[in-house]
């Protein structure tokens, strides 16, 4: 999480097979060191070999115990020419099948940014161990503490966290420069070169596949549906989580993302006791604001300039009730208010702002008076926890050896125009900013078995839940396909599964639409 695109960024979540490859801890990927100069952290040895370091673990799980085998390791990926370009880290949890059981599913997990490594998701949603959080505010200080999770999908499908190459313990081989993996389709070649590796290694083709991304993860997600079907590998189903797939319509440059995001700035009002009348039923009212959005709201942005003064006077009325803003504010923003000045506007009077991330969290400026937010308190108040549970957990309690620092995100690298947005899609054609929900569309009409779960939180302002319906509403697909995709809610933000009841309900949601993907 950092799990958003880079204009989201926050300051925007298993007895293991024997390897093919055996190692220890020990034969973990070593990092150069130049004469004279400090050890490299951004590559490693061009000769360095996949590792694997299984620890067995058990853990309570709802009257009974979860015994499980946990296994932190590397993947090498290669190019076309067989030569080694990444070394990629992860995570795996499995259980030991019964005799004679058919195989078990197979999930991999990653986070978004892009630049993030899958620390949030590890840790947050659907492993065995948990950081536990109760209510949308700043976790306590240190020592930061793990429970087993009675929310884990282990008992379902052996689970994969996967950090993006330069994130986590993910980086460069040899000659390879961190560079040549910032873009989607760099990022998207890696990570179905690490998938199909972890299946072969693992002894995995055999296994029901899923996919569950979140953020930039759940574009990644889309664009391997397709490429993973071109490499032979026939996915189950995809979920993602807080959605964002056409990277183009994302933003508040145009006025669909001003429609797109105008149901989440109800639901912030709503959620702070912003309304004159504030409904009772948060999902009827979403339905009421949805259809203003898309029709009516809609309709007046189009017209530009040439709205006439008594509609622009009504829609911004009507923008005002739904937002808890003044239509002062909402006109002088020409009906377009911008969700940062939003974040700043809505609870200016208490001198607070509230989350990107998740809009229940609650901040504090110096400049109570600004125009815009000087952090996001989501981010601000849960990032120290993650990072150091999660060195905790990996080092010290999984005993897991390397010398290099494992990264939360890797950002800096893609600042100022590093990420490539450019994607082209296999015999269909390139895109200047990418846009897979084609790659997806491509996948279901190629595959009618494929499922697909969208999952999404009320109080999201990153990636907003009706940009996500818009882009799966575009997808060029037929009813008996549209009837694959199931839509979720929660009243939750970005990182659903941090809201205990929203993490409960995910996880039998999960679990019942997993049962469908067969």
């Amino acid at each position: 999480m950092r799990r958003i695109i880079l204009a989201l960024m926050m300051g925007s979540m298993l007895v293991a097979p024997a390897l093919a490859t055996s190692a220890s801890a020990a034969d973990a990927p070593k990092a150069d060191a130049p004469k004279a100069e400090a050890p490299k952290t951004d590559q490693v040895e061009a000769s360095a070999v996949e590792t694997a370091h299984p620890v067995a673990r058990s853990i309570p799980f709802h009257g009974a115990a979860l015994a499980y085998t946990v296994t932190p390791g590397t993947l090498t990926i290669r190019n076309d020419e067989g030569l080694a370009t990444g070394s990629i880290f992860y995570v795996a949890y499995t259980v030991k099948p019964a005799p004679g059981a058919p195989p078990r599913p197979v999930t991999f997990l990653y986070n978004g940014g892009p630049g993030s490594s899958s620390m949030w998701l590890h840790l947050g949603s659907f492993g065995p161990m948990k950081i536990a959080m109760t209510t949308p505010d700043a976790l306590p200080a240190a020592p930061f503490h793990l429970s087993p999770n009675q929310d884990t999908l282990l008992d379902k499908s052996d689970l994969v966290f996967i950090d993006a190459p330069t994130t986590g313990l993910s980086r460069a081989i040899g000659k390879t420069e961190p560079k040549a993996f910032f873009g989607v389709d760099a990022d998207l070649d890696a990570f179905s070169r690490a998938i199909a590796r972890y299946l072969t290694i693992n002894g995995r083709w055999d296994s029901p596949k899923f996919l569950i991304g979140e953020s930039y993860g759940t574009l990644r997600s889309a664009g391997l549906a397709f490429a993973l079907q071109n490499k032979g590998v026939q996915l189950n189903g995809v979920a993602l989580v807080s959605t964002t797939l056409n990277i183009g319509l994302l933003f508040q440059e145009n006025d669909q993302g001003f429609v797109n995001m105008l149901p989440t700035l109800a639901a912030t009002a709503w959620y702070h006791n912003k309304l004159a009348n504030r409904p009772a039923d948060l999902t009827a009212y979403m339905a009421e604001v949805r259809a203003f959005a898309a029709g009516p709201y809609a309709a007046a942005l189009a017209k530009g300039h040439k709205v006439p003064a008594a509609e622009r006077d009504q829609i911004a009325r009507q923008l005002a009730a739904y937002t808890g803003l003044t239509p002062a504010v909402v006109m002088n923003n020409n009906l377009r208010v911008d969700a940062d000045r939003f974040r700043k506007e809505l609870l200016r009077a208490e001198r607070k702002t509230v989350g990107r991330l998740d809009s229940r969290f609650l901040g504090e400026d110096a400049d109570a008076g600004g125009e815009g937010t000087e952090y996001d308190p989501t981010d601000a108040g849960m990032t120290g926890a993650w990072v150091g549970a999660l060195n905790d957990y990996l080092f010290r309690d999984l005993g897991y050896e390397t010398n290099l620092t494992y990264r939360p995100n890797n950002y800096g690298a893609q600042e100022g125009g590093g990420w490539d947005w450019r994607h082209r899609i296999p015999r269909m054609g390139g895109q200047l900013t990418a846009d897979t929900s084609v790659d997806l569309a491509a996948a279901m009409r190629r595959n009618p078995h494929l499922k697909l779960l969208q999952i999404a939180g009320y109080y999201d302002m990153a990636t907003p839940f009706f940009g996500a319906e818009y882009d799966l509403s575009h997808m060029a697909i037929d009813a008996d396909r549209q009837a694959n995709v199931t839509y979720k809610y929660y009243p939750s933000g970005h990182m659903v599964y941090i809201e205990p009841g929203s993490s409960r309900q995910l996880r039998t949601d999960i679990e019942a639409w997993m049962d469908t993907a067969k």
